[in-house]
This record gives C-alpha cells, sequence and structure tokens, in this order.
C-alpha cells in the first residue's frame, strides 16, 4: 500500500491555495465542498497546502517554502512533490468513497468512481444516518461489541435486511432491529483454498475474511490474500499438526489445497 488513506475534516479550517486558473478553482471548489476556507500563503493557521502552478518550477518553490513549515502539501501534476493526493470522490454523505491512484493516473481513478456510482443508491447516506441514529438501541440490543458486529455484519451482508446496495425506506433499520435474531453462535470454518490469486476467492470466502474474529493458517496463505481479512482481525500461525485454539467469535481455517 503506498499510502495510508485518511478523511481530513476542513470544517471551518483554513488551506492553503496557491495558483490560478482551472486547475487552482478545482482545488478551491474542493476545499469548499469540504466545508474548508480557501487562504493565502501567509496563514499560519493552516496545516494543509494545494499548488496549482502552471510553471513546474513555481510548484517547486512554493512546495519547498510551504513544507518547510511543516505543511503537508500537494502540487498539481507533480506526484514527486505530494506529501498527499486528492482522489476521486464518490458522495454519499455522510459515506465517502475515495479512489486513488497514488497520482498515477487521474483518468483510472475516475474511471473506477463512475463505476461505484453506478452501483451505489443514492440513499446510502440515509442508511449511515439511521444507524448512527440507532447507537443507543444497538447497544440495548447487544450489550457484547462483537454481537454488535456479528449482528451489523449479518444485516449488511449481500441479501441482507440492510444490504447497502439496496435502497432502503426511512424505517428500514427501526424494522430490522424489532425483528433481528439473536448473533449467530461461535464457530470455525474451515476454508480450502485452490489459488493464493485472491481476484479467485469465491463470494463466500471474501464474506467469511471480512467477518472473521481471528484467521488461522499454516504459513503458506499469501500476504495479499490476508489482506482481504478485517484490520483488526488476528492472524495466528498454526504448526503442522496443532489443533486450532477455542475462542469467542469467528475462527477461519485456511489451507492452501492447490488443484
Amino acid at each position: 500500500m503506498h499510502s495510508l488513506p485518511l478523511f481530513l475534516k476542513l470544517s471551518g479550517q483554513p488551506v492553503i491555495l496557491l495558483g490560478a486558473g482551472e486547475a487552482a478553482e478545482a482545488k478551491r471548489r474542493l476545499i469548499e465542498r469540504a466545508g474548508g476556507m480557501p487562504v493565502g500563503e501567509d496563514d499560519a493557521e493552516a496545516r494543509i497546502a494545494f499548488v496549482a502552478f502552471e510553471l513546474a518550477n513555481e510548484g517547486a518553490q512554493a512546495a519547498s517554502r510551504l513544507k518547510a513549515r511543516g505543511l503537508l502539501v500537494n502540487v498539481v501534476d507533480q506526484p514527486a512533490l505530494c506529501d498527499f493526493t486528492t482522489p476521486a470522490i464518490v458522495d454519499r454523505d455522510p459515506v465517502l468513497i475515495a479512489v486513488g491512484t497514488g497520482g498515477a493516473s487521474a483518468g483510472l481513478a475516475k474511471a473506477v468512481r463512475q463505476r461505484i456510482e453506478r452501483l451505489l443508491p443514492q440513499g446510502l447516506g440515509a442508511l449511515a444516518g439511521a444507524l448512527a441514529a440507532a447507537r443507543s438501541a444497538l447497544r440495548d440490543r447487544w450489550p457484547d461489541a462483537r454481537d454488535r458486529r456479528m449482528a451489523l455484519d449479518a444485516a449488511l451482508r449481500d441479501g441482507g435486511p440492510l444490504d447497502p446496495f439496496t435502497d432502503h425506506a426511512a424505517e428500514a433499520v427501526a424494522d430490522w432491529l424489532g425483528n433481528a435474531a439473536d448473533v449467530t453462535p461461535d464457530r470455525t470454518e474451515t476454508i480450502r483454498l485452490h489459488s493464493i490469486d485472491p481476484d479467485d476467492l469465491t463470494l463466500r470466502t471474501a464474506r467469511l475474511l471480512g467477518e472473521a474474529d481471528r484467521i488461522i493458517h499454516d504459513g503458506s496463505v499469501p500476504p495479499a490474500l490476508l489482506a482481504r481479512a478485517r484490520a483488526d482481525a488476528a492472524r495466528l500461525v498454526l504448526p503442522a499438526g496443532a489443533a486450532p485454539p477455542e475462542a469467542p467469535g469467528l475462527t477461519l481455517i485456511l489451507r492452501i489445497t492447490p488443484l
């Protein structure tokens, strides 16, 4: 992973914007869309800056000055000078999906964004808002954090009552809470992989990787596959012949079985 994707809150914050022309105006719109305030180079409160000069040497000089002050800088069309890049954005506020290529190809990022736009319903943001409003009710229904996560995983999966790729009525979350079943008991699933290519994962295996509390394997499973698991899932290498430890939650055992 060449960069760490982060979402930076800019509401009411000054953001330095240098340059003129179409590129600078595009950055101005982006800053203002995020609630930030475009300011000049002398603003001492700003933490990030966008530089959009037409001449490359002007951009390099401005970036050097700003970085010397400790600011993070984005220089249009000069990825080597950028501390951060701006992604193509799918906006279903408060749900934001960012597609970045680290400056390799803005056109590719745009093409991917347009595909995602067609997949996501306009009501996705409303679903996120309803889930946020239901936090207290979720805690009351499932006091244990792991149980809450498992219940949400089940509701949000493909075809589930809160499937995010389906437009929902405003009362969908309340209806689900009123009818939700108890969470699935602790269990262990063993998956035999016939390929080490992440693109060959079945839909079920991909879903289990996203839900499992711990991933157990013999060390032969490549990092590219393990990267598909939850970021906070435990990864355990199991010696040959050893029995997997008993633990609460969903344990996923991965074994490579070439065809």
